[in-house]
């Protein structure tokens, strides 16, 4: 039997605001969303660092959703595991698949907050999700940490059911450095290659290094005219095993670090051009556990849970004056 804390209504529009010294950030428990993140300055201006929204009613583009069980795209909504095949529901507006998982639209318990921090909790019940093609049961928690080192989004996923299952864990914030549009700033991404894509942005199974193509951003370049929505693997780390993704305007001097810990083995790098009213206005940086499609291609970070066990993870954000 699958153990809960019950959860206590809440509406897309239910907001809790954290504060530590000049940042202050915007969390809900409708999705565990991150709704927005900012910096105030000595004149008591807010400079924004995630392009979000505090009215349910505006969001765009999936602006800081969690994404469970699977982020990215599942081709054709079906997959294989442990020798049973499933499909999903089609959800995705650019073309027959599944998109994201099912946690993002749904109310979680607020399981514990304060002024700088609160944790999230939601459970899926295999006998309800059987039918959307899942029928694994998770215990799921998202914590927000407002600190000195920045807004620390922590993930913890745990397997209550009777039978191992297929995880993923994906975040989708938007991130601004102050531009109108996000081509005039440059960005850093910390891997040597990316996948494939077919026309419904489904990978092909095949892997790109990015050495000597347009797509090479191991080292800061102007994002310009470049449209991304792309999912980068083979992630580059440094001693401590930590990959960093960056976002930088050199004229605002502002930049923006996105540090991933070794849960996460993918990035998606997206520059919101079919955000209807709002392309370009901001680039999705979204750290993954596993690649897009990764149900189909296990070997591209999915995670096999077994029953009782547990998987963790976290990635931060912070501004920085350059």
């Amino acid at each position: 039997m699958l153990y809960c804390t019950t959860m206590k209504p809440v509406t897309p529009d239910t907001e809790l605001t954290l504060s530590f010294q000049n940042q202050r950030a915007i969390v809900s428990p409708w999705g565990a969303s991150l709704r927005r993140y900012f910096f105030i300055d000595g004149k008591g201006q807010e400079a924004d660092i995630v392009w979000g929204y505090s009215d349910a009613s505006r969001k765009r583009g999936g602006q800081g959703d969690v994404l469970i069980p699977f982020p990215g795209r599942i081709g054709n909504g079906r997959y294989s595991f442990d020798g049973r095949s499933f499909q999903l529901e089609r959800n995705d507006k650019e073309g027959p698949n599944a998109i994201h998982g099912f946690v993002r639209n749904l109310p979680w318990h607020v399981q514990e907050a304060d002024s700088n921090e609160a944790t999230f909790e939601i459970c899926l019940d295999a006998d309800t999700y059987a039918r959307r093609g899942y029928p694994f049961s998770l215990a799921i928690w998202v914590t927000y940490d407002l600190s000195a080192s920045g807004l620390t989004c922590m993930f913890t996923v745990k397997n209550v059911g009777q039978q191992a299952a297929p995880v993923g864990v994906g975040f989708h914030p938007y991130f601004t450095v102050g531009t109108s549009l996000i081509d005039e700033a440059e960005v850093r991404i910390p891997a040597s290659a990316y996948l494939e894509f077919n026309g419904q942005l489904i990978p092909t199974g095949t892997v790109l290094n990015v050495a000597g193509t347009p797509w090479d951003y191991r080292r800061f370049r102007r994002i310009g005219h470049q449209r991304f929505n792309h999912c980068y693997v083979q992630l580059e780390r440094d001693a401590q095993g930590m990959a960093l993704a960056s976002l930088r305007h050199p004229t605002s001097g502002h930049e923006i670090d996105i540090i991933m810990d070794t849960a996460f083995s993918a990035v998606v790098i997206y520059t919101g051009d079919a955000i209807a009213g709002s392309p370009r206005v901001a680039l999705a940086i979204e750290p993954m556990t596993c690649a897009t499609d990764a149900f189909n291609h296990p070997d591209w970070g999915l995670k096999r849970l077994v029953p009782g066990e547990t998987f963790s993870g976290s990635y931060r954000m912070q501004l920085r004056v350059i």
